[in-house]
């Protein structure tokens, strides 16, 4: 499948996604997050694909949605999938995040839905968006160059595509508070020590790493692999995923639209410190 912004390609059982936007760090418009809802669609459908790999382009994983097409009011021509055809698109920079989520989070939940295993290979920045569709995969392997960040407070958000739900049960309810209130940078050291990745390797090698760990899970058996991942999802209580998902959805669109996100988003165009205080 070829797209403008997302890559796909199929070797020796290995599926490989790859979110391909430098000019925006790889972040997501509505018309990439759709790109990525097939690709992922089509890869867990596919039985050719044994085990599904998601990457990001140019040293960047990925950064979440795109800010800059928020704050531009979106394109209504991707915008209108979810108004009448009698509406306007309604305005406000909650129902532009909600087209994006709205694919993002199918994606998410498919990944987890899927009867194969899906692996993160994170080199470069993951950050909101970008750390929840790290977190949400099976395995998440990280050059050492690599970090995570939460990153919704920096612009006064509550977080979503699955972070809120992943979160404690990765890291446990304590860790999760700490990196939602204090929104460390972690490096990928760290990010291993904490239990949110599984492997760190130095970036030279991390293309010829992550390939020989998703040929060694294609050849294991896929069958028993896909029940084995069915049986954590229930253990880990996924069945809840959906659910949550559409509550970050309701949440971070409806506080989009307010004086604290108001506020993140001019800083943050402004390369300055949000003032959340003046905007209480």
């Amino acid at each position: 499948m070829a797209t403008t912004h997302i890559r796909t390609t199929v070797r020796e059982g290995v599926g490989v996604i790859t979110i391909d936007r430098p000019e925006r760090f790889n972040s997501l418009d509505v018309r990439t997050a759709q790109d990525l809802r097939r690709a992922g669609l089509a890869m867990a459908r596919n039985s050719d694909v044994r085990v599904v790999v998601i990457e990001g382009a140019n040293g960047v994983f990925c950064s979440g949605a795109d800010l800059k097409y928020i704050r531009g009011g979106g394109d209504d021509a991707d915008l209108g999938y979810l108004t009448p055809e009698a509406r306007e698109t309604p305005a406000g920079y909650g129902e532009r995040f909600k087209q994006i989520l709205e694919y993002l989070h199918s994606t998410i939940s498919e990944i987890r839905r899927a009867p194969k295993p899906f692996i993160a290979a994170v080199d470069g920045i993951a950050a909101a968006g970008g750390f929840g569709l790290a977190m949400c995969c099976d395995l998440v392997l990280a050059s050492e160059r690599a970090t995570f960040e939460w990153a919704y407070s920096k612009t006064g958000l509550t977080g979503a595509e699955s972070s809120t739900f992943m979160l404690p049960r990765l890291v446990g309810f304590r860790r999760a508070m700490e990196l939602v209130l204090l929104n460390p940078r972690l490096d990928a050291r760290r990010a291993l020590e904490l239990g949110l990745i599984n492997a760190v390797h130095p970036a030279a090698d991390f293309t010829a790493e992550v390939w020989r760990c998703a040929t060694a899970v294609a050849a294991g058996p896929t069958e028993a692999f896909a029940i084995a991942k069915g049986l954590l999802n229930q253990g880990a209580q996924m069945d809840r995923l959906d659910v949550h998902l559409d509550r970050e959805l309701e949440h971070l669109s409806r506080i989009a639209d307010g004086g604290e996100f108001a506020e993140g988003l001019e800083s943050f165009f402004a390369k300055r410190a949000p003032d959340f205080v003046k905007r209480s």
